[in-house]
């Protein structure tokens, strides 16, 4: 029996590394998702985030409203800033970032817990003056608690709007969930339950700026560079469907309030280019520790 592909599925292998090469980590570190045998990793299959972190047009989408969110506190944006080639290579910081959130959700512990380690490792490094002369460093527990809150709110409310709904309680357990991580990485009081989060967005408000640096961070995301040219509509969807997940509050402090043929455009966009994405990259890194997982149970 022939094993050649048919031209379908060329077709779905080469659309699947197409877009895997939108979040490709430049980090230099490998992991593998199939071993240990038996290894659940920080959460295991039954986790709320092994669900919430397996959509990529979610999460992706949700990348870009946490990159927006975060640019608008002044300390944290000032450490990016400094510290980070993003305003170069925005693709590999969105790289690094997939592949900590991936490596911690779906890798063994071990590989988990040497990603941590390497984020502490650079935050320890990262310290300065923001333009106003107030003091930053990288592994403040308040500024992690910003950063680790803009994240997780952000995919959590992509994968409300572009997957399916889910409760408040399952809502609660994600929360908690990625406390967690938060807490490995040297923030310990991060909020753990949907109020929590949203009374804590609306308590930092008053600390947030819409800065020059802040306006130049929402012109480089909303025009975000792609080496592929042929990929360039389906990044400007994801884009718009980022600052479509951003609190009213938000969109308005970044000026992305106003009505936008674009961001309407995209909205419908996101309804058909969703399911294409799912398709081209197949079950993803959720399936392979999953039958790791498995695998250490005989099943």
């Amino acid at each position: 029996m022939s094993t050649t592909p048919s031209p379908l599925q060329r077709l779905r292998t080469h659309a699947g590394a197409q877009v895997r090469a939108l979040t490709r980590s430049n980090s230099g570190l490998t992991l593998d998702y199939d071993n240990p045998p038996g290894d659940p990793g920080l959460f295991g299959p039954d986790a709320v985030c092994w669900r919430v972190h397996a959509d990529f047009p979610a999460m992706l989408a949700g990348g870009v409203s946490a990159l927006l969110l975060q640019a608008l506190h002044p300390l944290a944006l000032a450490g990016v800033w400094d510290h980070s080639s993003f305003r170069t290579d925005m693709q590999g910081r969105l790289g690094r970032t997939a592949q900590f959130i991936a490596g911690t959700t779906y890798g063994s512990r071990d590989d988990a817990m040497q990603l941590i380690e390497r984020v502490r490792r650079i935050h320890a490094s990262i310290k300065g003056q923001a333009p106003d002369g107030q003091p930053y460093a990288a592994d403040d527990p308040a500024l992690l608690t910003w950063v680790h809150v803009a994240e997780v709110s952000s995919f959590m409310a992509g994968y409300l709007r572009y997957v399916g709904p889910l409760s408040i309680a399952e809502q609660d357990r994600y929360f908690e969930e990625e406390a967690k991580v938060a807490a490995l990485l040297g923030a310990p009081d991060v909020p753990r339950s949907r109020a929590a989060i949203d009374a804590y967005l609306d308590a930092q408000r008053q600390f947030l700026v819409n800065s020059d640096r802040t306006r130049e961070v929402v012109r480089l995301v909303m025009a975000m560079p792609v080496a592929n040219p042929l990929l360039v509509p389906a990044v400007r969807t994801m884009a718009d469907a980022g600052v479509a997940l951003l609190p009213d509050w938000a969109r308005e402090m970044l000026g992305l309030h106003r009505p936008s043929l674009r961001r309407s455009l995209a909205l419908t966009g996101m309804r058909a280019l969703a399911p294409t994405l799912r398709w081209a990259l197949g079950p993803g890194l959720a399936a392979r520790a999953r039958r790791r997982v498995a695998a250490g149970t005989g099943a």
